[in-house]
């Protein structure tokens, strides 16, 4: 189990819920990935306006972890009213806090969102920020009382995978709350990659949501995040640089 704040997750696999094609498909993706938190930006829901089209119609909320995320907001001031509007909504109260600061590569606004993590702990909120892979950020989150911490692995939606493995590792290693790897994620070997590295989740979208066949690759995400996980707790070999031989050469008599 992965716990966040009083919360549980029995999956390590977190999904987001947009850019489906189709109602049908989300929810198979979501179900054959055996996740138990979705994620989905408040800003895109009517949460009061029931003849307003809804974009999780299909999935049964009761089933999941429901985890805003304040994506839209370019302030602390505005992600701070996205979580209260979740929270109003009856939403759950651990909260993404997402503040772009750049329109065009997407990435985070690092100072924004310290402002804004601070103002929703004095709420009571649970409070995991999404962040460039900067460790001394991630530090500070950590000690004003972030519960997780959410580096991105490469820019939104771009699918290049985990473009800092040094600095994220960084990251992994100094903080002791989870460390959720979101963003950037385009094939199972990414999210495989992250796990290895010692990450305790991975969240992402596009690459289900964008995949030639969804569910297929929701499946191959859930299997993509075990197997990086049971790689990292085994303990890799460690790399070396010149060959050494698979069988043991002593006791062998030679003709």
């Amino acid at each position: 189990m992965l716990k966040i704040g009083p919360l549980e997750l029995s999956s390590r696999l977190i999904l987001g819920t947009g850019k489906f094609k189709d109602g049908e498909t989300q929810k198979q993706a979501v179900e054959i990935s055996e996740t138990n938190a979705l994620t989905f930006a408040v800003r895109r829901m009517s949460l009061y306006d029931k003849s307003l089209p809804n974009p999780l119609e299909s999935v049964d909320l009761d089933k999941y972890i429901t985890f805003p995320n304040t994506a839209g907001a370019k302030t602390a001031e505005e992600a701070v009213k996205i979580a209260e509007i979740a929270r109003i909504a009856g939403m759950c109260d651990m909260i993404k806090v997402e503040i772009i600061g750049d329109d065009t590569t997407l990435l985070p606004d690092s100072i924004e969102t310290y402002k804004a993590c601070e103002m929703l702990l004095e709420k009571g909120y649970i409070v995991c920020p999404y962040i460039p892979c900067d460790v001394v950020l991630a530090k500070k989150l950590e000690a004003l009382g972030c519960h997780a911490i959410m580096p991105l692995g490469a820019p939104i939606g771009t699918g290049l995978g985990i473009n800092d493995p040094l600095n994220l590792k960084y990251i992994i290693d100094a903080v002791n709350v989870p460390v959720i790897v979101d963003a950037g994620i385009g094939s199972p070997k990414d999210a495989s990659f992250a796990m290895e590295l010692g990450a305790d989740a991975v969240l992402l979208n596009t690459a289900v949501s964008n995949a030639k066949d969804p569910i297929k690759m929701a499946e191959a995400m859930k299997y993509a995040v075990q197997a990086g996980q049971l790689g990292f707790e085994a303990g890799r070999i460690p790399k070396k640089y010149t060959a050494q031989a698979s069988s043991p050469m002593e006791g062998l008599e030679f003709l």
